[in-house]
């Protein structure tokens, strides 16, 4: 222990390729330095962005044995840690909220591994621990308002709970192969009326003369990214919403990422109508932008959703994660599903306010999980094992 240290890197590409590919997960699109790597190079987790890589590496007899990504956030945009009125209460008190430490993935909602630890690691559970009170050190040392691991795994969790910090509770919608076989398996875990629902979406984006194609980051050119990234842009702009990523992101991510990033997009025959893109890692898909030049009845829920669901049963995934919020994913197949996220908080005033209200958040998500399950659209022999 006496010769584990950590140390701040300034960016993803500080910490040496064959680092993240020993300590990330294999074949995973986002917990890896590329996918940070290009965000970062690209302009999006920048500072002048809101978004000061501060990545703590933990090494060890000169190897690097954990990673923990971390920013320093001087917003909400993005971090999905859902905190937008926490500021108004440091501000009521005499604090400031700003900037404060976020370990996630920039604009990104998928839950996942934050403590990486390396598979040589004979000590992971100190390295776990030197990287938390590493975090813990850099708020207390620059009087930032917090620390927060959003979206973390299970085993995260667990160990940051048990490290003081405090968890709050979201819900997302996933969905999860039953061995359905084929789509039209799946469906016939539907009640009669749900399964007659889904087929007429499914017939009006057909009957709408749009092509669907499905493609991977390494078959689309860069030429064709200003055209894709137009169609992403328009969404954020129809809701006055900031659309981060820009075409020059997206080509150097999909020529980088390759089969690990999935591309759905329906076209008139001249040009690209709307597109959803995806990306993957060897089991499971993850849905992230949706975009679209004009309203085509149900082609949203075809691209978004459907495409996606016959793209990992034809794949061989088994998990599904389409994004961020959407109940209306509950009568196409996607169960809610609890997910977590830790914060630190120094201040032990602010501490007894913001604990007790994570504390009633826990119970209303998980009374929101329950009657959202009662919704689902699967017979009611499949629905009790959902």
């Amino acid at each position: 222990m006496r010769d584990l240290k950590v140390r701040i890197a300034s960016s993803a590409a500080e910490i040496s390729q064959d680092t993240w590919n020993e300590i990330g997960e294999p074949g995973h699109p986002f917990l890896n330095g590329d996918f940070l790597r290009i965000l970062e190079e690209s302009g999006v987790a920048i500072p002048a962005a809101g978004w000061q890589p501060l990545h703590l590496v933990a090494t060890q007899a000169q190897s690097v044995v954990g990673l923990l990504p971390l920013y320093l956030k001087t917003h909400s945009h993005g971090d999905f840690i859902y905190d937008w009125n926490w500021k108004s209460v440091w501000e009521r008190f005499g604090h400031r909220y700003y900037p404060r430490l976020v370990s996630g993935l920039p604009y990104t909602p998928v839950a996942g591994s934050r403590l990486l630890i390396s598979k040589r690691c004979t000590n992971g559970d100190q390295v776990r621990q030197a990287l938390v009170d590493a975090a813990r050190q850099v708020v207390t040392d620059n009087g930032f308002s917090s620390w927060h691991a959003a979206l973390a795994s299970p085993a995260d969790i667990e160990t940051l709970e048990a490290a003081g910090l405090l968890v709050s509770h979201d819900v997302q919608f996933h969905w999860n192969d039953a061995d359905f076989g084929d789509f039209d398996g799946f469906l016939q875990s539907f009640s009669a009326e749900k399964r007659r629902k889904v087929r007429a979406e499914r017939r009006r984006a057909v009957e709408s003369g749009l092509r669907i194609t499905v493609r991977h980051g390494g078959d689309i050119g860069a030429d064709e990214w200003p055209a894709l990234h137009a169609i992403y842009k328009s969404t954020f702009d129809r809701f006055g919403n900031y659309a981060a990523f820009s075409p020059e992101c997206f080509a150097e991510l999909a020529t980088t990422l390759g089969d690990r990033m999935v591309v759905f997009t329906a076209s008139d025959g001249v040009e690209p109508v709307a597109l959803s893109l995806c990306f993957r890692s060897n089991d499971t898909l993850f849905g992230r932008y949706w975009g679209a030049r004009r309203q085509v009845d149900s082609l949203h829920f075809e691209l978004c959703f459907y495409q996606g669901i016959d793209y990992c049963l034809r794949e061989g995934l088994t998990r599904f994660e389409p994004g961020a919020g959407g109940e209306h994913k509950i009568a196409r197949g996607f169960t809610p599903q609890i997910v977590r996220s830790a914060h630190w908080i120094p201040d032990p005033g602010m501490r007894r306010i913001i604990a007790p209200h994570l504390e009633r958040q826990q119970s209303g998500v998980a009374a929101y999980r329950d009657d959202a399950t009662t919704h689902l659209p699967f017979r009611k022999s499949v629905a009790s094992l959902a």
